[in-house]
């Protein structure tokens, strides 16, 4: 059975990002349809898949991390306006393959991700 999942860590603090809020969307066109919304536990993943199931189909997502939000819990000061509040990934599925893992690696300044296994 397909599933996606993701993890975030914390390049600045060298922890699990914990506490972050994440929404993931399916993208129609220009629309947007929100599927789930999850928050990281003490670890920085999902206590559970955040697609599965039939939900799990081909097309274009879109994950949504909550970085500023993080920060500015951690203590950070970002100002006003944060480099990165919201860090947006828009990736495609194949459905054909079981398992999408997209692991997010954030500091308030940048972030880097990939197809893990």
């Amino acid at each position: 059975m397909g599933r996606l999942t993701t993890h975030v860590l914390d390049a600045t603090h060298g922890c699990p990002g914990s506490d972050i809020r994440i929404a993931l969307y399916r993208v129609e066109g220009e629309q947007l349809e929100k599927l789930a919304e999850a928050v990281t536990n003490s670890d920085g993943r999902c206590d559970a898949p955040l697609l599965q199931g039939e939900d799990y189909r081909s097309g274009v997502y879109q994950l949504q991390f909550s970085a500023g939000a993080y920060y500015r819990a951690k203590g950070l000061k970002l100002g006003d306006q944060p480099f990165l509040d919201v860090v947006v990934l828009r990736f495609g599925i194949d459905a054909a393959q079981d398992h999408y893992h997209v692991p997010l690696l954030i500091s308030p300044y940048s972030y880097s991700t990939y197809r893990g296994s």
